[in-house]
């Protein structure tokens, strides 16, 4: 038990400065922004109960908005992916999938893991783009923004996923 809370601080850090120093200032074609963090939000077990998961996602989404100067917002994108992961599990699992599992390529399978995993991803930055840009009035730029820092951080996690599985 204490070595599962460990493993997760540990996750929690690494996540975070990764994001605050490294991702935050990735702007690929003025557009794309990967934002890595809501892998730890994604990769808790099935059993995790929504309070828990977003006590977690919340000062995560605290910390990353702390570091980036960005008042709340991707707290609140992270609390609502929290609220909505466990319907979003038993949308996209197979229903042969055992009671208490951690969703992964391995435990779940690419193809239900892709679609979880991009489907999160999109309700994360939908919300997070949203409240950042705060207008619909550029819905272009607001949906290629979403649409290209989805796709980025789906290739970023899937490339995680890639590096852990060999271990």
């Amino acid at each position: 038990m204490v070595h599962n809370y460990l493993h997760k601080i540990g996750w929690f850090v690494g996540l975070l400065l990764l994001q605050v120093l490294i991702l935050n200032n990735m702007h690929i074609v003025g557009y794309a922004t990967p934002f890595l963090y809501v892998y730890l939000i994604l990769k808790f077990e099935s059993e995790t109960s929504r309070n828990a998961l977003m006590l977690w996602a919340f000062f995560l989404g605290l910390a990353v908005d702390v570091f980036s100067d960005t008042p709340g917002m991707n707290a609140a994108a992270t609390v609502f992916l929290a609220f909505l992961r466990p319907v979003l599990l038993r949308l996209f699992t197979p229903r042969d999938t055992v009671e208490s599992f951690v969703p992964a390529v391995r435990t779940m399978g690419i193809s239900p893991f892709l679609k979880y995993l991009s489907f999160s991803v999109l309700v994360h930055h939908a919300v997070l783009l949203s409240i950042e840009f705060f207008s619909f009035a550029h819905l272009g730029t607001l949906l290629l923004r979403i649409l290209s820092s989805s796709v980025l951080t789906v290739a970023c996690v899937m490339a995680v996923e890639g590096i852990r599985k060999k271990r």
